[in-house]
């Protein structure tokens, strides 16, 4: 119980180690930075992107291929770092933030297409679990080696889709709310919105994506799982006897 017990923690840490050090430690950081260590925006973004940078170089040059999270995150905090220069009009202060939205939007919309939809490194946890029996499950989905492989890849694909194009509207609603509505009003608003935003990607996404795709990998875990009963090694044709081998032995002879 203990090994399986840690054999889970080991597998749910595999499994959450690309989000910690793709989102969280660049989020952090910033937080960080600019609350803790009281630096200026700029200066904390730059730092902030140190680790997102890195990752990025040596998923290039030791995986052959690139990180898409950590790009994302790289380029979102490059494009902040542009806009940062920006100052003086308050409203295009508040279109901003909706300038970095779109560009995870478009981030999310684009590895779609490009067949990794970049959703699934936050989604694969939460349905995996940590078990070793649902990531093999999780695994045959996705190769192509279960019956339902096709219709789990689609609802993969319609989860990031359902994001992406989320995101994007939000992004639309705050850029046209920061030149239609009261500077004021939109302060609070904008963060009205974005809230809005990601109730309805976790309900639509869920409904489309999350659901059928957590039904599936169960349906998957229990086909894969042995059967509880004991094989019967054939029907019995005579009433069991109780006497020892040996007593048996000494009557035939």
């Amino acid at each position: 119980m203990t090994t399986n017990t840690g054999s889970q923690g080991q597998s749910t840490m595999k499994n959450l180690a690309p989000l910690i050090v793709d989102v969280a430690v660049p989020l952090a950081s910033y937080y960080l930075f600019k609350d803790g260590f009281g630096m200026s925006t700029f200066a904390a973004l730059a730092w902030s992107s140190v680790v997102p940078a890195l990752r990025t170089v040596w998923s290039v040059l030791k995986e052959r291929r690139a990180n898409a999270l950590a790009g994302l995150i790289l380029v979102v905090n490059v494009v902040s770092l542009v806009l940062s220069f920006v100052s003086g009009d308050p409203r295009l202060m508040l279109a901003k933030d909706s300038g970095v939205s779109s560009t995870v939007a478009i981030g999310i919309l684009v590895s779609v297409a490009l067949g990794r939809p970049m959703m699934t490194a936050g989604l694969k946890p939460f349905l995996v679990k940590g078990d070793a029996v649902r990531e093999a499950a999780w695994e045959r989905l996705m190769s192509g080696a279960s019956a339902a492989s096709a219709d789990f890849r689609r609802r993969e694909r319609a989860f990031s889709v359902v994001w992406g194009v989320v995101l994007l509207a939000e992004c639309v609603a705050r850029a046209v709310g920061a030149y239609t509505v009261p500077v004021d009003t939109m302060v609070w608003l904008g963060g009205v919105v974005l809230a809005v935003a990601v109730l309805i990607g976790i309900v639509v996404g869920g409904a489309l994506g999350a659901g059928p795709m957590e039904a599936m990998l169960s349906h998957e875990t229990k086909r894969s799982e042995p059967d509880a009963e004991p094989r019967s090694t054939g029907p019995r044709s005579g009433p069991v006897s109780t006497e020892p081998a040996s007593a048996e032995a000494a009557v035939a002879a």
